[in-house]
């Protein structure tokens, strides 16, 4: 199997670990954005984009919180074609309820900051990380790549239903959707009110340009083949397109320090996903089958390998600077998506760093309570962990 042909598969690698939601959230209904198709802005199949948004109250009826769903890029016509019969390309094969858990939970005692805030899941349907926008459409597929505008589209309909008066706003997302919170973060800024507080949280959407165990760097080419085929380039940051090939400026490393709007980084520095998906991708050496699936399994030298990916990720991490503003939670679980899993966002027994579980850490640095930028000790030193192990949440 090539490079590519095996980085094609990270959208239903995505899609896999999306399926499993708590279910001990509640239940939001699906609100399809039928305005948006006039305008062009449209999942891969030219049907309308959807979200599911829970009002909030009390105190937290004028702050919003806007979440954005992973799964992974399509990367060609046939990647995409392949999604556009999927939740992931269109609006019709979604559920009409989606659990909201974690930092979507209704509950004060799981999500102490933010349970009573409008709470908004955004589905992701165009492949690109919502940066696509090209016109033309072949007949022949009935392709739509519309990221931008399905973006665009949405926060639309947001401010209309009371977004535009928010007092308080956060943009978070998972994988796929945590890229799009550091692509869309200053965007997203400039959409609120002067006097509101907003920032942006990226959970497991650090993805950072690195080689395989054989040496090859697949990575840059397949993110190179996502922005040509989405027509992403006039949607990324002229400050890093203008200095480098317009698929490098999908990953975070070269796009976090031009970031204005206070940011907050949460990622496991053995990121589960980039472990298997971009360091051992699939068809590569079968002696990793068993490591790469669940770290104790791994043999010395592996983990020696597992150490090198860490200190990349750290690196590219340390090159960001230390704004005063930015908010770090780099754990050493081998996980990816920590958020949104209720048992990992705030519940006893999820993972610490410092005195502080996530949800802590997350709701301190945004209320500036207290600053909170740390990265854990490399693996295994962290018992905190344990939750993960044999987990199919990562």
């Amino acid at each position: 199997m090539g490079n590519r042909s095996k980085l094609r598969l990270w959208c239903s690698a995505f899609a896999c670990a999306l399926a499993v939601l708590e279910a001990d959230g509640y239940f939001v209904d699906i609100t399809y954005v039928e305005s948006a198709v006039a305008k062009g802005a449209v999942c891969l199949d030219g049907s309308p984009p959807a979200y599911h948004l829970a009002r909030g109250s009390g105190s937290g009826a004028s702050s919003w919180l806007v979440h954005f769903e992973g799964g992974g890029w399509c990367n060609n016509v046939t990647t995409c074609l392949q999604r556009s019969h999927t939740r992931l390309g269109s609006s019709k094969e979604m559920a009409k309820q989606v659990a909201f858990s974690g930092i979507l939970s209704n509950a004060p005692e799981y999500n102490p900051d933010f349970y009573n805030w409008n709470k908004v899941r955004v589905r992701y349907c165009d492949g690109s990380s919502f940066t696509g926008n090209k016109e033309e459409v072949d007949p022949r597929t009935n392709l739509h790549y519309r990221g931008a505008r399905v973006w665009q589209a949405v926060m639309e309909d947001l401010l209309a239903k009371g977004m535009n008066k928010a007092e308080n706003a956060l943009i978070s997302g998972c994988s796929a959707g945590g890229l799009t919170s550091i692509l869309h973060c200053d965007r997203f800024h400039r959409l609120l009110p002067a006097a509101a507080n907003v920032k942006c949280l990226s959970d497991a959407g650090f993805f950072i340009n690195v080689k395989d165990i054989a040496g090859v760097n697949h990575a840059a080419a397949f993110f190179s083949d996502v922005v040509k085929t989405h027509g992403s380039v006039k949607n990324l940051p002229s400050l890093c397109t203008s200095k480098l090939p317009a698929g490098m400026c999908l990953f975070p490393q070269n796009e976090v320090k031009q970031i204005q709007t206070p940011l907050f980084i949460l990622n496991a520095a053995y990121d589960s996903w980039q472990v298997r998906n971009i360091l051992v991708p699939g068809g590569s050496d079968p002696r990793w089958r068993s490591c790469k699936h669940d770290i104790k399994q791994c043999s010395a030298k592996q983990l020696k390998i597992l150490q090198g990916f860490r200190d990349h990720f750290l690196e590219a991490i340390e090159a960001q600077g230390d704004s005063p503003t930015r908010g770090l939670f780099i754990n050493s679980c081998f996980a990816h998506c920590q958020s949104e899993i209720q048992e990992i966002w705030f519940a006893p027994g999820s993972p610490v760093l410092g005195d502080k579980r996530i949800a802590s850490a997350v709701g301190d640095w945004f209320y500036g309570r207290s600053w909170f930028q740390k990265t854990d000790c490399p693996y295994p030193c962290d018992s905190t962990c344990h939750v993960f192990k044999n987990s199919s949440h990562t």
